[in-house]
């Protein structure tokens, strides 16, 4: 069974109603550039709304420690990830479960990467898009993630309800990653998508 991530909610009550239709894990977004980003405030809210056994996801963009430390004090998140420029040992400072993001062009080496961030629980593929990190909804060429790797693969980048059966077939992913393609508005879910995304998941 292909587990499911959503990313980038902003309002506790959509998120859990995202937990409630069947959602593995729920991504919160700190990076401030982004239109999907969340204080400390609005994430505890969320993570308190959540029921039990979603894992609670915390995005982070070359971020500085301070903030990281700050919101795991504040924030009870089970994994990090790390979506920017962060070397291996950036993101296994924390001693937490982490995933990397990789942004995809035919010139990365997914063995190496996978080989240098050893240490995270999983590697997250997205689209490469210059100076944007993630959220751009734009699709890459999955065969590229269709490659024998020690750590599990999460697919991202431009992934609905419509495409995301054949995004599966073709990389046969551990997990997907959604956010744009169930948005109604940026930071705003809308659940019929949603269903509509998990039911094509599991089908």
């Amino acid at each position: 069974m292909v587990k499911i991530k959503i990313c980038g909610f902003t309002i506790a009550e959509n998120a859990r109603q995202a937990a409630l239709a069947g959602v593995d894990a729920i991504g919160l977004n700190f990076y401030t550039k982004s239109p999907r980003h969340v204080n400390i405030s609005s994430a505890r809210e969320i993570v308190a709304a959540l029921p039990p056994f979603v894992n609670k996801v915390g995005l982070f963009v070359n971020a500085n420690p301070s903030l990281i430390d700050e919101v795991l004090c504040e924030v009870a998140l089970d994994t990090l990830q790390f979506h920017g420029d962060e070397s291996p040992s950036d993101c296994a400072q924390y001693e937490m479960p982490f995933i990397k993001a990789i942004r995809i062009s035919p010139e990365v080496d997914l063995i190496k990467t996978a080989n240098e961030y050893s240490q995270a629980s999983a590697l997250l593929l997205d689209t490469y898009q210059p100076d944007v990190y993630g959220g751009s909804g734009k699709s890459f060429d999955w065969s590229l993630a269709n490659i024998e790797l020690d750590l599990p693969i999460i697919l991202a980048g431009g992934l609905t309800p419509e495409n995301v059966s054949v995004a599966i077939n073709t990389a046969q992913p551990y997990a997907v990653d959604v956010s744009s393609g169930v948005e109604s508005a940026k930071g705003l879910k809308d659940i019929d998508k949603i269903r509509a995304f998990i039911s094509s998941v599991n089908s």
